[in-house]
């Protein structure tokens, strides 16, 4: 598996801290009758199964653009094995990263290479260290972060698409803001934090804006329901059980009436 942990330079703009700008808000989207697109996502409907390629490019993303200041905190390196990695790979990967442990024997905090049973580490030693880095607030853990909004993955792909170089007639931004279709107030302070080419996929993928904003998508859909496939399987095969017993009670029906008669 090949994912760098490299730092982008000037400025790199985090994905985590425009999704940041997602949290609040749902009324104001609402009332403003803000309605993303739908997308076609491959988890959607009773079969649907997430894109591992694509939630492997997300990952990449993730690791390249926002870890350095957003957090995994419900993720674990061994998950990254349900994307299909191998658990040498996913050892491997988690091993780039640096893990705070201890009290050793002389009561001494000391750090090591990641293990796959460590959480994702986070940028931040703690909240206030976030906060005192970011303006005075800190960047939002993404584990959750496509349930934080109703229809959570098409408002984050049309939020990381939707940005305009020049507002519409009649519009005024403010100094310091961008104009987004889909944001509510249509003011973001974040500036786009996605560009065509941001990424150099390892898979060989194109990494234009919006495959880029779909693979980031389908990676955190993962992550705030990991379990959903085992859950659509499951319910699969709960209303085929229901179906034949059913059935089975329509025929035990039938019979007991026909002695009756």
């Amino acid at each position: 598996m090949s994912i760098s942990i490299k730092s982008r330079a000037i400025g790199r703009t985090l994905l985590g801290a425009a999704m940041a700008l997602m949290i609040g808000g749902s009324a104001a989207q609402a009332a403003e009758g803000i309605v993303p697109p739908s997308q076609d996502w491959s988890f959607n409907g009773v079969f649907g199964k997430f894109d591992k390629a694509s939630a492997q490019r997300g990952l990449q993303i993730y690791t390249e653009i926002c870890a350095s200041c957003h957090s995994l905190n419900l993720m674990y390196y061994r998950n990254i094995t349900e994307l299909g990695y191998t658990e040498d790979q996913a050892k491997s990967f988690a091993a780039q990263f640096e893990v705070t442990d201890g009290p050793n024997d002389d009561g001494d905090y000391f750090t090591r290479p990641g293990l796959p049973s460590d959480r994702f580490v986070s940028p931040f030693e703690n909240e206030k260290a976030a906060a005192a880095s970011n303006g005075g607030k800190a960047p939002p853990d993404l584990s959750l972060m496509v349930k934080a909004r109703m229809n959570g993955a098409d408002y984050l792909y049309a939020l990381l698409t939707g940005y305009k170089d020049v507002p519409p007639a009649g519009v005024e931004i403010s100094d310091g803001a961008y104009y987004n279709e889909y944001f509510p107030g249509h003011q973001i302070a974040m500036a786009p934090p996605l560009s065509d080419g941001m990424v150099e996929y390892s898979d060989g993928t194109s990494a234009s804006l919006e495959q880029a904003a779909k693979d980031i998508t389908m990676f955190l859909a993962w992550t705030a329901e990991p379990e959903m496939e085992d859950r659509k399987a499951m319910g699969v095969k709960v209303f085929l059980f229901l179906l034949v017993f059913l059935g089975l009670a329509i025929a035990n029906k039938k019979r007991l009436w026909a002695k009756l008669h």
